[in-house]
């Protein structure tokens, strides 16, 4: 490339070629800045360049420069009197074309002096090498610092950086299960690479505990991204956001963004699996001296150390605060030894030993079909250790045995959920409810049943066609594999069967009609299958992502469960509605005397009573969304004309409007004196949709069940997230003179599935054909417009 051409001339030509990606560009791109700023450098000395150099440090040092990181520099010196006016020439001409510049100005023995009290600067001098320069000034220096790295900064700066890594972790997550993950900081990112290479220059001695060299594939792929990243935004971005997936995956050769964020899966967890090995077995390959003892005389007994008498299993041993398998272990003969293992560790919380890991990935058999009773048996007893169990699978996971003893489980290994609803890839999500259903395993009569379920109710997800219905025919499979009996066979694939009956069923159906009670009654068939279908819902929507669960989502599952479980028992009356109580009475008596609307807030609750009329429920709601209020159930009462509306809200942006304000605001909508529609859609704009966090947009959809209540029809609309959503639903079955008698409102991220309980005017359910149709296209025609 010409010598005169600007850096910034030379980063575009290169990224142009689209052929170039990742560490290839990465080379080239740090090859050119090298060949720019050595002519910036000998323009701004002239002649001579003796005690003078520049260095390169952090991932420009490693000639690991991606299109739009930052240029770090060290301008080194030993003494030069025009050192700053040096200095100027060549920053100025860096910052002219608009490159970030991370530089700094000093003699060697500052350099080393900074570096013992900045990590930061010591871990970019283990990556320095000469740019530009006086050989002799530079590599003493760089040598001292690799030195010191290895003699006293490492022992020094070792604490602060596994604080980093675990602050890292609990600000960006982990690459492997995001949806949205940050290639850079997350997790399982390109840091934690950075850091293990530090570690490895400062601990000879981990190169026999972790295969860094593995690693090299992961990197190369999260390279590739972050590299496509930049190109695409024309600036430093590192987070790979739902919108860029599907081009960045085109880009690079990958089938679809379900590929695209499955392998990136995979290379997080292969970084992370690696990283957090390291820092579990610090004391094995750290060589920091042990303090020495002042006073032999006053010195603690040392601990015990943790003998395989520990044990009741013989097959298991400690080794360097490792769980291991005795020399004699049958792993040739005896496949339960992967879940004994993995439990042992997990019911201790310490590692276990890679080299009983490789002894089994070599040579343990698949279990038999049916498989023999101390496979199922050791499986339990891995699930019931709860959090520290998914550890210990991740670690047989990652030797190829969790797939050996569950084939299946190669389906929905990585398997994205590329919505913002679900925190987990499918895999993870399994995982992590089995986890939370250890907790509850007291609360049901079936502990083994549920943590199974856990484990296996969304294994459909890793195959072709509905996730239920698939999942119903896997589990059969499996658990008949598994060695449960026929009896235990059906209660699992009832589990995967109505795993989605509670959560959808509290958020979507009248609790107080009692056809809603008696369906899910008989749905589940026992109290034991309720009881189950009870826990897992919890762990399963905990599992989910915090959207998926919450206090009131909670109660009304609890509430169902209760009611289901007493009609199971025997209890099979009705309900009688409750009365309206007094404080409700207290606003019919206000709205009867003044003839306004009076209102109550009462969070979640608002309550609002007014004279009754046709459409009372559609303009309430468009003045709730005016005032920022989310409507999540909504039921409607009354007596002798004044109706009494209860709703159950959420606030959807900033705090709980002014009671004065919502009254003032309600008084103007019931008297036409505001033009609600208008003054929603301005509201839409003024809170445009946040950028999407869903793979695909969610459908429109309008379904009619009759069997859901005996006195109601109940339309549910499936539709996206929008302000004032039911505001023009409820406006349609008003325009085609239907009574809303209830409503209920479930968010799954960007979809919304709202359900109304609906009568004719007569009081009778709609049941005429055409008529339903007419209702339906309505409803659609309000969510078209």
């Amino acid at each position: 490339m010409a010598a005169d051409t600007s850096l910034r001339e030379r980063r575009q030509l290169l990224l142009a070629k689209q052929d170039l990606r990742g560490e290839a560009f990465c080379h080239a791109y740090a090859h050119e800045a090298d060949q720019w700023l050595s002519g910036v450098a000998d323009r701004a000395v002239g002649t001579s360049n003796r005690h003078l150099a520049l260095l390169a440090v952090g991932g420009y040092g490693r000639s690991s420069l991606c299109p739009f990181s930052d240029l770090d520099i060290v301008l080194l010196h030993n003494g030069h009197r025009e050192i700053k006016a040096v200095a100027d020439a060549i920053w100025y001409p860096v910052w002219d074309e608009g490159v970030h510049l991370d530089h700094s100005v000093r003699r060697p023995a500052e350099v080393l002096q900074v570096a013992a009290e900045d990590v930061r600067v010591a871990l970019g001098l283990l990556d320095g090498r000469v740019v530009w320069g006086d050989q002799k000034v530079a590599e003493p220096l760089l040598e001292k610092a690799r030195q010191a790295w290895r003699d006293t900064l490492g022992t020094q700066y070792l604490p602060t950086l596994e604080t980093q890594m675990k602050e890292r972790r609990l600000a960006a997550g982990d690459v492997a299960f995001l949806l949205e993950p940050d290639l850079k900081e997350s997790h399982g990112g390109l840091r934690d690479i950075n850091v293990l290479r530090a570690l490895s220059a400062y601990a000879p001695l981990l190169s026999e505990y972790a295969d860094l060299a593995s690693l090299a594939h992961a990197t190369s792929v999260l390279t590739d991204i972050r590299v496509e990243l930049h190109r695409l935004h024309q600036r430093e971005h590192d987070k790979l956001l739902l919108q860029d997936q599907d081009h960045v995956a085109e880009v690079l050769g990958f089938a679809d963004a379900d590929v695209l964020m499955g392998a990136v899966s995979e290379a997080g967890r292969q970084i992370a699996w690696v990283s957090d090995d390291v820092w579990r077995r610090r004391r094995l390959w750290d060589p920091s001296p042990v303090p020495r003892r002042r006073f032999r005389r006053a010195a603690a007994e040392p601990a015990p150390p943790l003998e395989s008498a520990t044990f009741a299993d013989p097959d298991m041993a400690a080794v360097d605060g490792e769980v291991a398998l005795t020399a004699l272990a049958p792993v040739s003969t005896d496949p339960s030894l992967a879940f004994r293992l993995a439990a042992t560790a997990a019911e201790l919380d310490l590692p276990i030993a890679r080299g009983s890991l490789h002894r089994l990935a070599d040579r343990m058999p698949p279990p038999a079909d049916p498989w023999q009773p101390e496979v199922l048996a050791a499986l339990l007893r891995l699930l019931s250790a709860g959090r520290p169990a998914i550890d210990k699978i991740e670690s047989l996971d990652q030797l190829g045995l969790l797939v050996r003893l569950i084939p299946e489980w190669a389906a929905v290994r990585n398997k994205p959920q590329r919505n913002a609803y679900h925190t987990f890839t499918v895999d993870r999500h399994l995982l992590e409810a089995a986890a939370l259903a250890s907790e509850l395993a007291g609360t049901v009569e079936r502990p083994d049943l549920l943590l199974i379920g856990a484990l296996l109710h969304d294994i459909g997800k890793g195959f072709p066609g509905d996730h239920t219905d698939v999942g119903m025919d896997i589990v059969r499979t499996m658990a008949t594999r598994m060695g449960f009996p026929e009896s235990d066979v059906d209660i699992l694939v009832d589990m995967v069967r109505f795993h989605l009956l509670l959560p959808d069923t509290a958020t979507r159906r009248d609790l107080d009609d009692p056809t809603t009670i008696a369906n899910v009654a008989r749905a589940a068939g026992s109290r034991v299958t309720l009881h189950l279908l009870g826990a897992l819902t919890s762990a399963d929507s905990r599992a989910t992502g915090p959207s998926a669960w919450g206090s009131w989502k909670a109660g009304l599952v609890a509430d169902l469960v209760g009611r289901a479980d007493r009609f199971l028992a025997g209890d099979q009356a009705p309900e009688e509605p409750e009365p309206i109580p007094p404080a409700y009475r207290d606003l019919m008596a206000e709205v009867r005397a003044s003839g306004q609307p009076s209102v109550s807030l009462e969070p979640p609750q608002v309550v609002v009573a007014t004279l009754d009329r046709p459409g009372l429920f559609s303009a309430v709601a468009g003045a709730l969304a005016l005032n920022g209020l989310d409507i999540r159930a909504a039921n409607i009462g009354g007596e002798d004309g004044v109706a009494v509306e209860v709703f159950t809200v959420e606030v959807a942006r900033g705090t709980w409007p002014d009671t004065a304000k919502l009254r003032q605001d309600l008084a103007k909508v019931l008297s036409d004196q505001s033009n609600l529609g208008d003054r929603l859609d301005e509201r839409q704009r003024l809170y445009p949709a946040p950028r999407p966090t869903a793979a695909r947009v969610p459908s429109t959809k309008v379904t009619v069940d009759n069997h859901a209540s005996d006195t109601s029809t109940v339309l549910e609309v499936r539709a996206p997230d929008q302000i004032g959503l039911l505001h023009r639903i409820t406006t349609a079955l008003y325009e085609t003179r239907l009574d809303v008698v209830s409503a209920r409102v479930a968010t799954l991220g960007e979809l919304v599935i709202d359900s109304f309980y609906v009568r004719e005017a007569s009081g009778a359910k709609v049941t005429d054909d055409d008529r339903l149709t007419e209702v339906t296209a309505a409803i659609a025609a309000s969510l078209s417009t």
